[in-house]
């Protein structure tokens, strides 16, 4: 870290400690590690947006929220004398050197795989991790479901459990989809959400074979979804949007299309 920025995070720290001092600001000194946390899940998710829209001046501004919040955390927990924040940055810093034997050791990983590989089996052996009974435990219980499904698919390859071509991926979604619709054919509908989990979780490892985050991929559909019908809102405007038909609000949608296609070119 240079100069400059280690006095620029020392003032964050500093600022921090004097809005949770007696004479600082009444919100903050109020603040606990419970009533901060739905914060923390939202600033996290608006630096998502930002990644998402490619906003590099919103992006640099949300992760100033967010290291923020770390830092408060962190003051929460040195005022409780539980922690500090030279024990969380010293803490770091001996994770990563003891996970990247091959940069700060004498290990060899030369691929991203490798290094994969041995950052799981590296874990493991880690007090912290001392309770877990399978490489696959670890993950936080309120994660979204297609980011859990990549990471215990990410565990499982790293000692050798993956496809070995995007082929073969492809086509176990191929066969998912199948046995989803037999399901339907036989309008079995108790069968219907395990078939449909079985897809998504294969559809999951496109994205992993293919090096893209699910998560993220379905974001960016969702805010191109609400831009193309933004604009069917706005061209019946003055209707009943329920009496418009699909036709015509397709042909909107396909215009909206259109004009995404024609920005890009």
């Amino acid at each position: 870290m240079s100069s400059k920025s280690s006095d620029a995070f020392e003032r964050l720290v500093d600022l921090t400690a004097t809005l949770r001092s007696p004479g600082g600001c009444a919100w903050d000194r109020a603040q606990t590690v419970e009533t901060i946390r739905p914060h923390l899940v939202e600033e996290f998710h608006e630096v998502l947006e930002a990644m998402d829209v490619e906003d590099d001046e919103q992006l640099r501004d949300e992760l100033g929220d967010l290291l923020f919040l770390i830092v408060f955390i962190a003051r929460m927990a040195e005022e409780g004398e539980r922690f500090d924040l030279t024990s969380i940055v010293e803490g770091i810093d001996a994770k990563l050197r003891r996970r990247h034997p091959h940069v700060f050791g004498d290990k060899e990983a030369s691929t991203p795989e490798a290094v994969r590989s041995h950052w799981e089996k590296t874990k493991l052996t880690e007090k912290s991790h001392s309770g877990r009974t399978s490489i696959l435990d670890g993950l936080p219980k309120d994660f979204p479901a297609l980011l859990t499904a990549r990471r215990l698919q990410e565990k499982a390859a790293a000692v050798g459990f993956d496809w070995d071509e995007l082929s073969d991926v492809l086509a176990k979604v191929d066969e998912e989809l199948a046995e989803l619709r037999v399901e339907i054919a036989d309008r079995r509908a108790e069968k219907y959400e395990e078939e449909l989990g079985d897809l998504l979780f294969a559809i999951v490892n496109i994205a992993r074979s293919l090096e893209i985050d699910p998560e993220a991929a379905l974001r960016k559909t969702n805010l191109k979804f609400r831009r193309r019908f933004a604009l069917i809102e706005h061209r019946f405007r003055d209707r009943d949007l329920s009496k418009v038909g699909l036709e015509a609000m397709d042909r909107v949608w396909n215009e909206a299309k259109a004009l995404e296609s024609d920005t890009k070119d």
